[in-house]
């Protein structure tokens, strides 16, 4: 009887070896733990012009250049405002406006007539961290140009070398300077010309409002003074106008075109015997954003520099493309 058990047990024993070691050889090997991949950038998103909101092809990184372009009537046409991203218009002396024009995704050959600085447009340059460029100042400018804060390009120390007298006017209407020249002047100064430019706002819908395309901005009784835009709806763009005439590039006979206008109201003073201005760009107050034939009433802030529209307390975006920014002592100014 024990042999019997014996025997049963020895098979048993043998046979369940067997089976391990089948489930041994027959287990499957282990899977490698999982590694994850880097996701990869969608290369299909373009670089866009921080200040237009354009698809850029190749460097967007190039600094500011901020430029003090003439607007009295002996200096019109201008050259070069049709490549700036934004231009500011503002009262000077009198009801002669000037122009502050910003490039940074494109640059003309020449700017000009060139003319004197400002304090509030050197305010407005240094929102953008840009480099100045002017000829001539007033007594508040300087002493803000000399505080050693900004980096500018002045014509007083470089007339006949990076700035130059055309013969077909007369100064003080006739400064121009190329921007081989400005970035020859930043290079003798030390100044970078590379800048990562904190963009704009913008928006990807259409704008609504009440129907605008066509806008009136009366400085003054003179026709000089007076400013007209136009929309062309095919184009979603508008055309400029000054005493009746479009307003063209001197060089090139291109019109002028944006696809924003903006129009705030800001105090004025006169503040000397020349007629030359305070003007407060920092408090903020109403204005009006005209866009795709439409006009809206917002309300600005000066953030860090930078003039921006709001409605109800929240920012509106510009619609992709440029910008011009017209400054007036009262809205009642303004029509269309």
């Amino acid at each position: 009887m024990k042999k019997y058990w014996f025997v049963a047990f020895s098979v048993l024993y043998l046979f369940m070896n067997g089976c391990m070691h089948e489930d041994k050889q027959q287990a499957p090997a282990p899977k490698p733990a999982p590694v994850e991949t880097p996701k990869q950038q969608d290369i299909s998103k373009k670089q866009v012009f921080p200040l237009t909101g354009l698809p850029a092809e190749g460097t967007v990184n190039h600094r500011v250049i901020a430029v003090m372009v003439n607007n009295h009537p002996k200096a019109r046409p201008q050259s070069g405002l049709q490549k700036a991203d934004i231009v500011y218009e503002i009262l000077a002396e009198g009801d002669i406006t000037r122009f502050l024009a910003l490039y940074q995704s494109e640059f003309p050959e020449k700017v000009g007539p060139v003319r004197s600085a400002r304090d509030y447009y050197i305010d407005l340059s240094n929102g953008y961290h840009a480099l100045y460029v002017c000829h001539g100042w007033s007594p508040e400018a300087k002493a803000l140009l000399e505080d050693g804060t900004t980096d500018y390009l002045n014509g007083l120390f470089y007339d006949g070398t990076l700035f130059q007298r055309a013969s077909f006017r007369k100064a003080p209407h006739n400064s121009y300077i190329t921007f081989a020249n400005i970035e020859k002047g930043a290079a003798q100064n030390g100044y970078t010309l590379q800048d990562d430019v904190k963009p704009l706002p913008f928006r990807q819908d259409a704008a609504t409002g009440e129907k605008a395309e066509t806008i009136a901005i009366t400085y003054s009784h003179r026709s000089y003074a007076q400013v007209q835009y136009k929309y062309v709806p095919s184009q979603k763009s508008y055309y400029r106008y000054s005493a009746g005439e479009q307003t063209v590039d001197y060089d090139t006979h291109d019109p002028i075109v944006m696809q924003n206008i903006m129009v705030i109201a800001a105090k004025h003073r006169v503040i000397d015997a020349a007629g030359r201005r305070s003007i407060d760009l920092n408090s903020g107050g109403d204005g009006y954003l005209f866009q795709n034939g439409v006009v809206q009433k917002i309300q600005w802030k000066n953030v860090s520099g930078r003039i921006l529209p709001f409605i109800n307390g929240n920012p509106v975006g510009f619609v992709p493309g440029k910008t011009w920014i017209n400054v007036v002592p009262d809205l009642n100014i303004v029509k269309w």
